[in-house]
């Protein structure tokens, strides 16, 4: 892993790394933060992070967004990984994006009557089938939460 954060280092000097508890982005310090262990998946995840940081993501509005973000990192990522002879497994991305995907529906879907409604801005949802409006957490890290507004 040390070899591999050696040359992004030197292939990517407006960014920097730095070990930590997970693999993050930080738009605000232009900042890859990693686990140090190694092993295939950590190398595919710092290629997504990388992905992140070079895509200048930053700052999403809605959930769609979210998702849409981490589809086109995960793209760049794979083309990244070719210039390190790295392989990305193509399941290990579908499952990452799925967790994703998983939030998305959990959050989306109506607590009175469970259609899939619309985001009408960063916390909240409205359901076409009954007219619920509920409110969801702005935390993408913690059970999505669906209150009543």
């Amino acid at each position: 892993m040390q070899n591999l954060l050696d040359r992004l280092a030197k292939d990517f000097t407006e960014l920097s790394f730095v070990s930590g508890e997970a693999f993050c982005w930080s738009p605000e310090e232009k900042k890859i933060i990693y686990k140090s262990e190694y092993s295939s998946v950590a190398e595919w995840s710092l290629m997504h992070e990388l992905a992140h940081g070079l895509l200048n993501h930053t700052i999403y509005k809605t959930d769609m967004e979210l998702l849409m973000l981490e589809v086109a990192a995960w793209s760049k990522a794979e083309k990244l990984a070719a210039n390190y002879d790295i392989i990305i497994d193509k399941n290990h991305i579908q499952d990452c994006i799925d967790t994703y995907r998983d939030w998305l529906d959990a959050r989306s879907t109506c607590p009175e009557c469970t259609s899939n409604g619309l985001q009408s801005d960063s916390r909240h949802y409205y359901c076409l089938n009954c007219g619920l409006v509920w409110r969801v957490t702005s935390s993408r890290f913690c059970r999505p939460y669906r209150l009543r507004a």
